[in-house]
């Protein structure tokens, strides 16, 4: 398969500003923040996740000569001069990030990356920062809500096949893992992060056999110790029976339809008395957070949870609106704070800072969003912003995917309870501190001739 060309995974019309800035001399340093305006339906939080493909998109951002040919014949650069394409041979982002670091728990308006470079470089990467961060937010968001659901069961990301695409399957399972799930079936993502993979066995494979015994046998034979076996293929009782009187001892046993309820603890009863104890009942088919909220109020006896298409496409949720904001413009050693003020879209000027007050307790009480400058706004409050990029060279060293998740549970285990909860409503309380309220007022009269 033909590698991806990183430099084109973006709109047309970012490379169009980038050629018309280049063109016009516009050299300026710029400021864009990356910020989610509205929480999804049903979500009190997010998990900000993507953090690290979008810091090796920066440091590895190159246009091959294959890149800048393309571009050449396209339409759009017919009346673009050589100078242009000749820049683009030795284009390098050379700008600063700072950003909150994966895992982090985050809400609405706050920015989640910040990006200053030369206003032509800072434009370019808007696409791939908002593809990356979004998608990956989104999914670890729901799989913290997914985990938490399951009350310290383990729940496995399942979603590969449902997922929208190779690439998305590999990272849904990342961001899943970076929200609590204790592992995936995708093995890329295995190999490629560090992730724990999981697996069971398809209908396929007993169906292959003219007996179901025969079938599971035969898997036990050549993985005898890690096998789980899929016991829904023709009847889910009579084949928790079928095991026990062959002295089969699974790892587990899946139940992947009907009544997974009533089913679970019948064969949980099978299995006991049989003396398999020890043997897990594995739950999945069509599971997110409410269902399996449901299935544990009803006293399900399930060891753990195989969620797929519901978390691996954020099914009830499927998209995050962030968004990228020029927040300021630098030229000539000047700096000058710029808002947006559509209707519903008005904007906050400035490089920001984000600052998180927390209770003696350790509860998270509520955010600060305050210009770059300023001091903390309480005694409690801490950053959440970090420098992760300066010069175009990344300052902060890449961590174990493994570690990310820990960040993330601790985050989440510091929340209200209430907003750990599955109920709907407001997240965290998140201000802005006055001397920004007053700038962004400044600015919008100034914009609007007032």
């Amino acid at each position: 398969m033909k590698p991806r060309s990183l430099a084109l995974a973006t709109d047309l019309y970012e490379l169009t500003m980038a050629a018309a800035y280049f063109c016009k001399d516009i050299r300026s340093e710029a400021t864009f923040e990356l910020f989610v305006r509205e929480l999804p339906p049903q979500r009190r939080f997010l998990v900000v996740a993507g953090i690290e493909q979008a810091l090796e998109y920066l440091a590895e951002l190159r246009f091959s000569q294959e890149d800048i040919d393309y571009l050449q014949q396209h339409p759009s650069f017919r009346a673009v001069p050589q100078a242009f394409f000749d820049y683009l041979e030795g284009f390098r982002f050379e700008g600063e990030v700072w950003a909150m670091p994966e895992g982090t728990v985050a809400f609405a308006n706050e920015p989640l990356v910040r990006v200053t470079a030369p206003i032509l470089q800072a434009q370019i990467v808007e696409t791939f920062l908002l593809a990356t961060i979004n998608f990956q937010t989104m999914i670890a968001s729901k799989a913290a809500r997914v985990v938490a659901a399951a009350r310290g069961r383990p729940v496995i990301e399942f979603g590969s096949r449902r997922a929208h695409g190779s690439e998305a399957a590999m990272y849904a399972a990342r961001a899943a893992y970076i929200g609590g799930c204790t592992g995936t079936s995708n093995v890329e993502a295995g190999l490629r992060f560090g992730i724990p993979t999981f697996g069971t066995i398809a209908h396929s494979w007993v169906m292959s056999f003219d007996d179901e015994l025969t079938a599971f046998k035969g898997y036990m034979e050549v993985f005898p110790t890690t096998t789980t076996l899929l016991i829904d293929t023709y009847d889910t009782v009579a084949a928790a029976k079928k095991i026990v009187s062959a002295g089969l001892k699974p790892q587990a046993v899946r139940l992947d339809s009907g009544d997974l309820a009533s089913l679970s603890r019948e064969v949980r009863e099978i299995l006991d008395a049989g003396g398999l104890t020890a043997t897990r009942i594995f739950a999945s088919g069509d599971l997110d957070e409410y269902r399996i909220a449901e299935l544990l109020l009803q006293g399900a006896p399930v060891d753990a949870f195989g969620v797929g298409t519901r978390l691996s496409t954020s099914a009830d949720a499927p998209n995050l609106g962030g968004v990228y904001k020029l927040v300021e413009v630098a030229a000539d050693h000047e700096r000058k704070a710029r808002v947006k003020t559509s209707p519903g879209k008005v904007t906050l000027p400035g490089r920001k800072q984000v600052w998180r007050v927390t209770t003696p307790e350790g509860v998270y009480e509520g955010d600060w969003i305050a210009l770059a400058d300023e001091e903390r706004p309480t005694s409690h409050a801490q950053p959440l912003l970090r420098l992760m990029i300066k010069d175009g060279h990344r300052i902060e060293p890449q961590q174990e995917t493994r570690e990310i998740q820990e960040r993330a549970l601790a985050n989440l285990a510091h929340l209200p309870e209430a907003l750990r909860s599955l109920e709907a409503g407001p997240g965290l309380p998140v201000r802005a501190t006055a001397r920004l309220l007053a700038e962004q007022q400044r600015i919008a009269a100034r914009c609007l001739g007032r």
